[in-house]
């Protein structure tokens, strides 16, 4: 009998690689890890669903927005998307030099022909959502570089060096009275819109604010933006808003922020941090 020719038997044996291959790490290996987790593992292999009367309203392991609903403790702000999406887990990509915003243009359209509505940085993204939620809790929002109103306490000095002779307040649009009268002797503008400032030096001003009430997972997206927990210290904040909503005794919601509370993982590593939907979920219960 006439042997194959080396390149044929080369092939067929590349062929019964691939099948065998194929069957062992496309078939065979997730089959087995998929049945391993069922049976091991069945709520986290299923995405750590959690249900109230029969139906699912979420993951322990994925945070939503509670928004305009007061009797409910709040989550994390969120990134992700529109918030807490999984399709666009990401951070903002903005890091701590982002502080001038791009004022909107009264009467401007952006590239689809919407309203322009500028750009916050994220500074003022941080001192906005600080004063609201210090309005929110009846708290002082007051933070390092932010202003009274709520946006970046940031100035645009010209010349950018030397001696200055014109100050700008650019994250505060006129007619806004600008947070600080003068800047080393020379009377500070508020910001006009659509006018380039970029030549100028850009001098934040950190303010005499000391005491922080507002926690600062509390104005800040994770890296992930789907974060399902809040700090120990965010909850706390939260909580006698909670109780006077609910009509229920404030000991009784801090004693349901404990029972919902996680520890540092393996004992030393980050913080203890609260689940915000089981915890409202057990306020809904009582």
């Amino acid at each position: 009998m006439e042997r194959m020719p080396s390149w044929i038997r080369l092939h067929l044996a590349a062929l019964r690689a691939l099948l065998v291959l194929t069957a062992v790490t496309g078939v065979i290996y997730p089959l087995a890890v998929t049945g391993v987790a069922q049976a091991l593992f069945t709520g986290q292999a299923n995405g750590s669903l959690v249900e109230k009367d029969g139906k699912v309203v979420g993951s322990a392991l994925i945070g939503q927005s509670f928004e305009g609903h007061r009797e409910y403790f709040q989550s994390r702000p969120s990134a992700a998307g529109d918030g807490y999406d999984m399709l666009s887990t990401a951070a903002s990509n903005l890091g701590p030099e982002d502080v001038v915003d791009v004022l909107p243009v009264p009467g401007a359209k952006d590239d689809e022909g919407d309203p322009d509505e500028g750009r916050q940085s994220l500074l003022t993204q941080v001192c906005a959502r600080s004063k609201a939620i210090g309005e929110l809790e009846g708290v002082s929002g007051a933070r390092p570089y932010c202003t009274s109103d709520g946006v970046g306490a940031v100035l645009k000095v010209f010349p950018a060096v030397g001696a200055p002779t014109r100050a700008v307040s650019v994250n505060q649009a006129c007619p806004s009275r600008p947070f600080v009268a003068e800047y080393q002797g020379v009377r500070v503008e508020c910001g006009r819109p659509g006018e380039d400032y970029a030549a100028g030096r850009t001098v934040p001003v950190r303010g005499n604010v000391s005491d922080v009430e507002v926690p600062a997972d509390a104005v800040t997206a994770s890296g992930s933006g789907l974060d399902p927990h809040i700090s120990l210290a965010y909850a706390e904040l939260q909580a006698r808003r909670v109780a006077e909503e609910r009509g229920v005794d404030v000991g009784r919601v801090r004693q349901l922020i404990g029972e919902h509370t996680t520890g540092r993982a393996l004992g030393f590593m980050g913080e203890p941090a609260v689940n915000v939907l089981e915890l409202n979920l057990a306020l809904d219960k009582e």
